[in-house]
């Protein structure tokens, strides 16, 4: 998975400072994986959830909420 822009959750820990730990966690892990589905977002996230085109992640024990929205690309080979 790529995260656009880690800028925003860094944003985020200046304000919410309880919620760094939580948010490096889920960055680390996410930019290391390549989900084709929530099945396997669930595997490792399983309070993960999908709400409409989102994908609704628990971040701290669901003290906080991170909605991230996943493209994917497949190729036909013909």
């Amino acid at each position: 998975m790529h995260v656009i822009s880690r800028k925003k959750l860094r944003e985020y820990c200046q304000k919410h400072t309880d919620s760094c730990e939580a948010l490096d966690d889920w960055y680390k892990t996410t930019s290391k994986v390549n989900w084709a589905n929530l099945a396997e977002v669930q595997a490792v996230y399983p309070q993960a959830e999908a709400v409409g085109n989102f994908t609704v992640f628990n971040i701290k024990g669901n003290k906080y909420r991170l909605i991230a929205n996943f493209f994917t690309t497949s190729f036909c080979s013909k």
